[in-house]
């Protein structure tokens, strides 16, 4: 790809004079907000160079962007953005929705936004229609290994990942541990043991609970994806999302009968299976940090963090909570909204460069708005859980998208119901049958 360095020296000195970035816990999306007026941007300014970080955008050029970001989530991207506005004087024009019918009718009227940040699967549904990342001002090397992998549309680079998050950690309380006398396993068969100590002390070592309506049993899928990269490691997810492993797979059966073990039985998890299919997923991450705590452990994703000090104020990250890594995994999992162009203006092409830059993911990381894997955002991070959470993710040996979100065809729903099913004390090898027959349509 071709190296702009008079755009480099432009971003640099123009990030030394304008960044004004500020730190924050990343909380999870609340439902859709009506969209906010337009962002009117002041006049651009003069400094050296600031025509090769607008990429040929002037003043009063207008970029329409649709997100389900709102709330301090909106601030945040708000905040990363300013810089480039007040370069360029680019004019936002956001519009937030968790309704991705929205997003459909939009593009099937031919009328989409400039830019959308929404899921993986859309790269592929609007493949057609979108315009290729490289092609736009991105440079590939400005990411982490593996992170643009499935961006990347039958050879074409169609999406950015700006927002992300790691999925393969434990949340617990450092405090209860230390009452009781456990240390933080480091391997699978150190938390295997851990869990049965646990058990004959008379603890309850799970919070499992997978209640989310008509999404019940997305929170056992992340938990059973963490499994399988215990035991058959990130190729072997990998092949299950392109299909070269069906999810009937002998590995998918162990997979789901080690979670089966300790989510159906009420030694290992609050409720036993009725309480891991009844508690809400929210409610499950706050078993662990009640008093008197319900359960030891619960894996859930980065957004618990935030969850967590939502609901009990005066708790302290790695005082009062902390995670860890699922030991033994070989690899993460995790999850990215996606930027997607349909349009290559001037302005949109600004805007692509500049969030692919080493400014734009320093910006990133200094709002705190989860993990960016733009490299620049290392060493940036000043919330001290996505620190933590940042070096997990900068080390990983892979990162695994999300297997239900990356198969298309309603896969997702297919692989909740499986879970329900076998939960429920259905037959699993049917279970994973009806699943794995989606996967096979889907893929084809």
């Amino acid at each position: 790809m071709k190296k702009l360095p008079l755009q480099i020296f432009a971003l640099v000195l123009l990030a030394a004079m304008l960044l004004t970035a500020c730190g924050g816990t990343a909380t999870e999306a609340p439902p859709a907000t009506e969209a906010p007026a337009a962002t009117e941007a002041p006049a651009a300014t003069e400094a050296p160079g600031a025509d090769d970080l607008c990429m040929g955008a002037v003043a009063g050029d207008e970029v329409s962007l649709l997100y389900q970001w709102s709330g301090q989530e909106e601030e945040r991207l708000n905040q990363i953005l300013q810089p480039l506005v007040d370069a360029c004087g680019l004019v936002l024009k956001p519009e937030s929705t968790r309704d991705q019918a929205l997003l459909d009718t939009r593009v099937q009227a031919g009328t989409p936004p400039d830019i959308a940040f929404w899921n993986v699967t859309q790269l592929t549904q609007y493949e057609d229609k979108l315009f290729a990342m490289d092609a736009l001002g991105a440079s590939a090397d400005a990411y982490i290994p593996g992170a643009i992998d499935s961006g990347v549309i039958n050879g074409k680079w169609l999406g950015l990942p700006v927002k992300s998050d790691i999925k393969t950690i434990i949340w617990y309380s450092p405090v209860n541990f230390a009452a009781a006398g456990y240390t933080v396993p480091t391997t699978w068969e150190e938390l295997d043991a851990l869990v049965e100590k646990m058990v004959a002390d008379g603890n309850v070592p799970w919070s499992m609970g997978i209640e989310s309506g008509d999404a019940t049993g997305w929170t056992g899928s992340d938990f059973l994806q963490d499994i399988l990269l215990v035991q058959q490691g990130p190729e072997y997810v990998m092949n299950i999302i392109n299909g070269t492993v069906s999810y009937d797979d002998a590995g998918v059966v162990q997979a789901y009968e080690t979670y089966g073990k300790w989510a159906t039985d009420p030694v290992y998890a609050v409720g036993g299976a009725q309480g891991t299919l009844s508690t809400g997923f929210l409610d499950a991450i706050h078993k662990p940090f009640s008093d008197p705590a319900e359960a030891m452990m619960v894996k859930q994703s980065g957004f618990a963090g935030g969850e967590i000090k939502a609901t009990y104020a005066d708790l302290e990250f790695g005082t009062d909570y902390d995670f860890f890594v699922v030991p033994g995994a070989r690899g993460l999992q995790g999850g990215s909204d996606w930027m997607m162009a349909f349009s290559d203006s001037a302005a949109v092409n600004a805007l692509v460069a500049y969030l692919s830059s080493p400014e734009g993911g320093a910006n990133w990381a200094k709002a705190s708005f989860d993990l960016s894997p733009n490299k620049g955002a290392a060493g940036n991070y000043t919330d001290p859980s996505l620190i933590k959470k940042a070096e997990a993710f900068y080390n990983s040996q892979g990162f695994t998208p999300d297997i239900g979100d990356s198969i298309p065809g309603g896969f997702g729903s297919a692989e909740w119901k499986a879970i329900v099913d076998y939960l429920n004390g259905g037959d699993l090898a049917t279970a994973l049958a009806g699943a794995a027959a989606v996967q096979a349509e889907a893929l084809k």
